[in-house]
């Protein structure tokens, strides 16, 4: 077993202007690199004392300094330990590792910023005195009801306070200046194994929640304004069908005991020819049929939408246009999640398996895995589909924008992307003339 030598520094932040609010950081100095680690405490700068690495005599009104001294002693013990495990498995700790013990260290001990004293002629700000979760809850009515949020975004929601208790049942908006949300970024990585685009989700989702809060008054703390983590990250995969593979789906005879894949395979089709979301198409009824359009308004966004019928999407329609179905909907369109598993059987039967990768990371980790094109086939792909062949073929991109409800470019850009690499792709059979 190797020693990794170390030095573990406790010392106080000094920032100009934040003398009476000075946090205090444990800097871990081994083998060439040096990590600062925030306790969770700040003090004013009068109250450390240097010599002694500890603190000392603290007014009534902020935390005890025996409180903050036995946490001090704590942290150093679990990042000791780090070490004499990481020297025991013949390795070299890294930063995260060190992160979480101190983080877990301070989720114990309920993190309270020591407040300098007041002048006896200060006024307390008045603050509304509610607990966390339960503004919580007022903030999902009030959201919910302003926003006409869904079902789906209410279960969002849900979740992201189920993954806020999980995280500590005690959360007070005191918690979440910088040192707490990343420790909830650490949080989320370690214990939840998030991949990182959902971390970044889920702080938006807290960020939404907090600047609610802070806005109406529930809390002075603002740090999530200025909280940008680096968060390792790469663009969503765009999968989309490719007019081989969309031959390969309409060309499949299907067999008489799966007769149910053929009307998954015309939904499909109807949304590849038209732009229309699952949830549109879903709800489309033979009113919102005109002669040579569709005339709609959205179900997520409630965009009014005119679509023009081509001849394909028109020959699905006459298909059905005797059939009677529930409701005087247009197609017979199942639930999303039966709809999901059809597809994905329908491109393995299809033939569907070439092979993609998708990348995603975990903290610094990168993680490739490699699936066959039909296992990521679902009701969305349709749409994607849509708007890459319209741009392939030469549509402008703002005509495409009507058809779809895309308010912005931004949005649009990685389909733009990847329509103008199918054109590169489309010219290069000339050389083979």
């Amino acid at each position: 077993m190797k020693v990794i030598k170390r030095t573990l520094t406790f010392n106080i932040h000094k920032r100009k202007g934040q003398e009476n609010n000075a946090p205090i950081r444990l800097r871990v100095s081994f083998l060439g690199n040096r990590i600062d680690l925030l306790t969770g405490y700040s003090i004013a700068v009068d109250d450390w004392e240097d010599t002694k690495v500890k603190v000392g005599a603290i007014n009534k009104r902020g935390v005890s300094a025996d409180v903050i001294n036995d946490s001090i002693n704590d942290i150093k013990s679990a990042v000791e330990n780090v070490f004499k495990l990481a020297e025991l498995q013949d390795r070299v700790p890294d930063k995260e590792e060190l992160k979480l013990a101190v983080a877990e260290i301070k989720n114990k001990n309920k993190q309270v910023v020591v407040k300098p004293k007041k002048e006896e002629n200060e006024e307390k700000e008045d603050e509304k005195d509610v607990s966390f979760f339960d503004t919580f809850d007022e903030f999902m009515r009030t959201n919910g009801k302003l926003n006409n949020w869904t079902t789906s975004t209410f279960t969002k929601f849900k979740t992201v306070k189920k993954h806020l208790q999980d995280f500590n049942k005690k959360l007070t908006f005191e918690f979440f200046n910088q040192e707490g949300l990343s420790d909830y970024v650490i949080f989320l990585q370690t214990k939840k194994n998030m991949r990182n685009s959902t971390i970044k989700k889920q702080l938006g989702f807290l960020t939404w929640y907090l600047r609610w809060a802070y806005n109406g008054n529930y809390t002075k703390v603002d740090d999530f304004k200025a909280f940008k983590p680096k968060i390792k990250n790469v663009q969503k995969k765009v999968i989309f069908l490719t007019e081989e593979e969309k031959k390969k789906i309409n060309e499949y005879e299907i067999p008489q005991e799966k007769q149910y894949l053929e009307r998954v395979r015309d939904v499909l089709m109807f949304s590849c020819y038209t732009g229309l979301r699952y949830s549109d198409v879903f709800n489309l009824k033979r009113s919102d049929v005109k002669a040579n359009q569709i005339e709609i308004t959205t179900v997520k966004t409630s965009d009014s939408l005119i679509i023009e019928l081509n001849k394909h999407s028109k020959a699905i329609l006459d298909k059905y246009k005797e059939i009677p179905f529930e409701n005087d909907k247009v197609l017979p369109v199942i639930s999303n999640q039966k709809m999901n598993d059809y597809l994905k059987e329908l491109g393995q039967l299809a033939g569907l398996n070439e092979q993609v990768r998708i990348t995603h990371y975990e903290g610094n980790k990168r993680i490739d895995n490699l699936y066959p094109k039909y296992q990521l086939l679902s009701t969305h792909i349709g749409r994607r589909t849509f708007i890459i062949t319209a741009l392939s073929i030469g549509i402008p991109v703002q005509v495409v924008m009507k058809w779809t409800g895309h308010s912005d470019y931004k949005s649009m850009k990685p389909y733009i992307d990847i329509a103008d690499k199918t054109k590169k792709n489309e010219m290069s059979k000339f050389d083979m003339l």
